[in-house]
């Protein structure tokens, strides 16, 4: 009789993070951070990590002034939409954290929209600024972007803007299911 092998150890994990982000809507139209790099493109919903002792609901509304220059008092809702659970390793020496993604939903009007910034500077460890640009796309077309967390097939899932959703966490990210870029 051949054993069984044994399944690959779970990965380990340095320490666990929160990142609050948002789909600020307006009209069906959902903004994203767009980031060009060497050899590929990839999206994520506006926000951060959380900071050390820092309340959620704080942290959202930092996350979305520094890249948006949103004042969440001119938009409506707020809701935690999704949490998304992060567990894969990742290229480098340091062990990943494992890492759980709140999004939230936010509604805005044309009128803020159009205060709004349309690139969003990230700092590097080496104190230079990664680039990144505001996309308003069409939320019904995000299924296939390159989108992380991987919440396109979701998100372009929902009825309308303001859809229901029954179940707030999805699928966790993976080492079986992703890919890091």
């Amino acid at each position: 009789m051949t054993p069984t092998p044994e399944p690959p150890p779970a990965p380990r994990f340095s320490r666990i993070k929160i990142r609050t982000g948002a789909l600020v809507f307006c009209g069906d139209e959902v903004a994203l951070v767009r980031r060009d790099r060497a050899g590929s493109t990839h999206y994520t919903p506006p926000g951060g990590n959380v900071e050390h002792g820092e309340d959620l609901r704080a942290a959202l509304a930092r996350e979305l002034a520094e890249e948006l220059g949103l004042d969440v008092g001119r938009a409506e809702g707020g809701d935690l939409l999704w949490v998304v659970d992060q567990r894969v390793s990742r290229p480098g020496p340091t062990p990943p954290p494992r890492k759980l993604h709140l999004i939230h939903r936010l509604h805005i009007t044309p009128d803020v929209r159009a205060t709004l910034a349309e690139v969003e500077l990230d700092e590097l460890p080496d104190g230079g600024n990664e680039v990144g640009v505001i996309e308003w796309v069409d939320y019904r077309e995000t299924a296939g972007l390159p989108l992380f967390p991987p919440i396109g097939p979701a998100l372009a899932a929902l009825a309308h803007p303001r859809a229901v959703v029954g179940d707030a966490a999805l699928p966790a990210v993976t080492d079986e299911n992703y890919t890091w870029v």
